[in-house]
């Protein structure tokens, strides 16, 4: 149905694509992955022959259809919400009797979290992710032959994210979709299209699939670039040494004709690595770190808690799950403060000082610094290498730190409010849907981020991946019930039964085998006793003593390899020396005896390096 065809294209001097080709045939769930940059959403201004090829042919079937969802904006009128899901006035669907797009468009709207009263409201009053809703549910009211979704879940709450996803499990036509997330890539492609050094490669299968068949396949590139680096290292080994010998001239230059010969492997790009920086640790807070006792709360008359109970520890990370509207918002904004609290109390703990990374962080920022100015002016500032190298993590490199923060998107705006936030961290952090607008590059350097925090984290999320590599513990909020789940996502859904991770987020009651964890959380704790106390801190004591035994233990292996590596650097440099003297060759065996040699010292220098890597990434910090 689509055919890219050889297509090239430059932008800026920078070559995005180079001879690609991909064919999209009807009914192929595609997701389209690369780092920032990389020109996914170049591929898209192409198909949509918004832009032109620098050479080769992007062409669609005859009378197909495309449908296309831009990631930040969209237009709306003074059409209403269903006229705009529609695609058509009022007045023209009467005119031409069709009784089928204006129930279906409602459906979809509904799906999409509409209310019926919100159906009649000029679009044009809506916010601007709302204003992508009403586009999203016009496109699968159209259904056009392919879709190209550009982060479409960036605006969908939970409930939204769940139904759209279903959808589009069962639409009739082709998808192509550029998503961070994890999950929903998963749960919806055949195969991925990753964006690599300016070419198209294809995987068959889902997100994980893809990301097992992308280490195999570097794997296998690194091990033939590796093989073919030391052939040619041999023959130009001979070469240099032969060219100026009369008998061996002709025979090194065959070596140098048989090196441009060669069709070069690429050597394998590094992969995004999470960020090492050790991020500056909060004060450490008394062991309760926040407290709510008999919290009432409710907007107008509706009653979003009564007397609520809650209490966070030191070191708690907390994920809250539960049907939409059921609270975890309010929670979260009480326990920040953003909501006053109407009857009952908040204690905030000792030495606490509470961070709230809402879903409208913007606030934060000040329009008219730069990105730069932005990082560096936090309560305790860092040096600018810190800063900028913080900031690439999180996609701002090069010139762009020095873009005002008021012509960044929604998005780039998003990922600077973190990037301050973590280079000052509160010992309390509240985080309401944090990987928002972020790519998967950089939610593995926010997940990397908040596994060194050593301050306690509540947060909403609907990205099942980051849940997973963050929370210690759930907390279930449902018709202002808290249910605590005392262990991980995972223990989570096998007490639930979940039927899938996704859907786990947002179900309902849990289980009523969770009730004395209820009861326990509804009565708070009391603290530990003296006698308890002073075992918690001899076992602190003893674990900081283990732990600095074995730093010891770690670097003096660390500076053994180092010598060993040292001395075989020396045995390598004297046997090349003596290769390099023409008398070797005439004693007969003697060269073949040092290139034994030589190679026997070349594979012991590379093991030593790699356990030498491997040490120092243990005593690295973080």
């Amino acid at each position: 149905m689509l055919t890219v065809s050889q297509v090239s294209k430059s932008f800026a001097g920078r070559v995005l694509f180079e001879d690609v080709s991909l064919q999209v045939n009807r009914g192929d769930r595609i997701g389209l992955v690369g780092p920032n940059g990389a020109g996914k959403s170049t591929l898209f201004s192409l198909i949509l022959d918004e832009a032109s090829p620098d050479s080769g042919k992007v062409s669609l079937e005859k009378n197909a259809t495309l449908g296309y969802l831009p990631q930040e904006t969209a237009i709306a009128g003074a059409e209403s919400v269903l006229e705009l899901a529609c695609g058509k006035s009022h007045k023209e669907l009467e005119d031409e009797h069709d009784w089928e797009i204006e129930p279906k468009a409602k459906r979809i709207l509904s799906g999409l979290a509409f209310r019926e009263s919100d159906f009649d409201r000029p679009a044009k009053a809506l916010s601007g992710g709302w204003i992508m809703r009403a586009h999203l549910a016009r496109l699968l009211v159209m259904e056009p032959d392919l879709l190209l979704l550009d982060e479409p879940t960036n605006h969908l709450d939970l409930d939204s994210l769940v139904w759209f996803q279903n959808y589009l499990q069962n639409y009739p036509g082709a998808i192509l979709i550029i998503s961070h997330d994890r999950e929903f890539l998963n749960a919806l492609v055949g195969s991925i299209v990753e964006i690599a050094q300016s070419k198209l490669l294809r995987y068959r299968g889902n997100w994980d699939s893809y990301v097992e068949q992308k280490a195999a396949r570097e794997e296998q590139q690194l091990s033939a670039y590796k093989n073919q680096q030391k052939e040619i290292a041999s023959l130009q080994q001979f070469a240099d040494r032969f060219r100026a010998k009369a008998s061996k001239a002709s025979q090194a230059q065959s070596k140098l004709k048989q090196i441009d010969r060669m069709e070069k492997i690429a050597a394998p790009t590094a992969q995004a690595r999470t960020i090492k920086f050790r991020f500056p640790q909060p004060l450490r807070s008394g062991l309760r770190a926040i407290t709510l006792k008999e919290v009432r709360h409710a907007y107008g008359d509706l009653v979003v808690y009564e007397s609520l109970n809650f209490e966070a520890e030191r070191g708690q990370r907390t994920v809250l799950v539960g049907p939409n509207g059921a609270g975890k918002s309010t929670l979260l904004k009480l326990l920040a403060g953003i909501l006053p609290v109407q009857s009952g109390e908040r204690q905030v703990g000792h030495n606490v000082r509470v961070g709230y990374f809402s879903q409208h962080r913007v606030e934060m920022l000040n329009v008219r610094h730069t990105v730069l100015e932005s990082v560096l002016d936090v309560a305790e500032p860092v040096s600018e290498q810190t800063a900028r190298t913080v900031l690439g993590s999180f996609l701002f490199r090069g010139d762009d730190v020095f873009k005002t923060v008021g012509v960044l998107s929604g998005g780039e705006k998003s990922r600077l409010a973190l990037v301050k936030l973590l280079l000052y961290p509160p010992n309390l952090l509240l985080m309401d849907e944090p990987t928002t607008h972020l790519d998967v590059g950089s939610i593995d350097a926010l997940i990397g981020a908040l596994r060194q925090y050593e301050g306690t984290l509540i947060f909403i999320s609907h990205d099942v991946h980051f849940i997973r590599a963050i929370a210690s513990s759930v907390l279930h909020i449902s018709v202002g019930r808290l249910t605590p789940y005392a262990g991980d996502y995972q223990y989570y859904l096998d007490k639930t039964e979940a039927g899938s991770e996704r859907a786990a987020l947002t179900a309902g009651n849990g289980l009523t085998n969770a009730q004395p964890e209820i009861n326990r959380l509804e009565a708070p704790r009391r603290g530990p006793g003296l006698r308890e106390q002073k075992e918690q801190k001899r076992a602190e004591a003893e674990a900081r003593k283990a732990e600095a035994k074995a730093k010891r233990e770690r670097e003096k292996r660390v500076q053994e390899l180092e010598m060993h590596i040292a001395t075989l650097e020396g045995q390598q440099k004297e046997l090349a020396i003596e290769l390099e003297d023409p008398a070797v060759y005439e004693a007969g065996g003697r060269a073949v005896a040092i290139n034994r040699e030589l190679s026997a010292v070349s594979a012991e220098l590379e093991r030593r390096t790699v356990e030498w890597e491997k040490a120092t990434a243990e005593l690295a910090p973080g």
